[in-house]
């Protein structure tokens, strides 16, 4: 039996390609945006989250996240708040799928080399987490799926 993985994007470029390079190994399970992960999630059956971090596609109302909340953090600027919650979207989408439960690993496709920071913050909060660049090749993300799996 394959393991299901659900990614969760605003495009359906990861699903696509996931599917087209790594679909003899692994179910390919998409989710457009926040709400969406977290109904599928609610199901059941995924064996990790592959997760894109930015969400510029998906209408801001449907985005994680309180919006007046960052805005605040920003001076009152809405506009700079909602290009925020877009850049960061993943880290939003994830902690809502820890705040439900979620134990699941999770892989964020984007590169924290130049972060360390960031990713330990993101690391210690939301472990199990791993990271591949956006770059990442077919054969590192399969082998990156494997390992977080136990496969």
């Amino acid at each position: 039996m394959r393991a299901r993985i659900l990614v969760v994007e605003d495009g359906e470029e990861y699903t696509r390609n996931l599917g087209r390079y790594l679909g003899a190994s692994f179910d390919f399970v998409r989710a457009g945006d926040g709400g969406e992960a977290l109904a599928l999630i609610g199901r059941g059956g995924f064996g990790a989250i592959f997760l894109d971090m930015r969400f510029d596609r998906v209408p801001i109302g449907r985005l994680l996240g309180d919006l007046p909340a960052v805005a605040a953090r920003f001076g009152g600027d809405s506009e700079r708040a909602a290009r925020f919650l877009e850049d960061n979207q993943g880290t939003y989408v994830l902690a809502a799928l820890r705040g439900a439960g979620c134990a699941l690993p999770a892989i964020f496709s984007y590169d924290f080399d130049g972060e360390p920071r960031r990713w330990q913050n993101l690391s210690r909060r939301f472990a199990p987490v791993h990271y591949l660049a956006d770059t990442a090749s077919p054969e590192q993300i399969r082998a990156q799926l494997r390992a977080v799996l136990g496969l």
